[in-house]
């Protein structure tokens, strides 16, 4: 896939084969997938997806719960994994965007990067966070990702995923069977916006998925 790719110029068919062993990978460990919001889903514009993050299920189960916007998803990444082997062929192929978190004259020629992006057409998955969360509480939101949504003038959509704290807890690699739930929030718009609107917007971006978590666990 990744020869066809650079052949052809065409990431498709990766999203293809991401698809596939995804849902192999899902079905051999148990994890059921129910997604919530779907019509939240901007199948007509780019936005940014923005998920909280405590466990290492939930990259996958994201990037298949936004599977309608495939071949036009890509996935802003910690550039720590970069030092996979194969996988970060794949990343490149598809126009992911390595983003190296302490590292401002890299972290904002990334931004741009994924600006770029966006104005073209493509949408974006992050975890705003940066980090995954221990306790499973939501960590405070970094700025990069709601940036570069205002710059390319596209929308932010809050979204909330529950279950994979069951799935693989913490110091242990086993994966437990479980049902995960992805919930798509209703976007936050940016249109007229500034960049000195940020923090407002951030705060607007987190508080539904803070509420949505709090709410499950009461």
């Amino acid at each position: 896939m990744l020869i066809w790719a650079a052949i052809t110029h065409n990431p498709a068919a990766l999203y293809v084969a991401a698809t596939a062993i995804i849902r192999l990978a899902l079905a051999i460990v148990g994890i059921k997938l129910r997604v919530h919001g779907a019509e939240h889903i901007q199948t007509n514009r780019a936005a940014v997806y923005a998920f909280n993050h405590s466990s290492n299920v939930e990259p996958p189960v994201a990037f298949m719960a936004l599977r309608r916007l495939f071949p036009r998803l890509r996935v802003m990444y910690k550039a720590e994994l970069r030092k996979l082997p194969v996988l970060v062929w794949v990343f490149d192929a598809a126009g992911f965007v390595p983003v190296e978190r302490q590292n401002r004259d890299q972290s904002l020629p990334a931004v741009d990067k994924a600006v770029d992006a966006l104005r073209s057409g493509a949408s974006f998955l992050i975890f705003p966070e940066g980090t995954r969360s221990r306790t499973g509480e939501l960590l405070p939101f970094k700025k990069g990702g709601v940036v570069m949504a205002l710059k390319a003038q596209v929308p932010i959509v809050p979204c909330v995923i529950e279950g994979t704290r069951n799935a693989m807890r913490k110091g242990s690699p086993v994966v437990h069977p479980v049902t995960v739930d992805v919930t798509i929030c209703p976007p936050v718009e940016t249109t007229g916006c500034m960049l000195s609107d940020r923090d407002n917007l951030i705060e607007a971006v987190r508080a539904p998925i803070a509420a949505k978590l709090a709410a499950s666990r009461s």
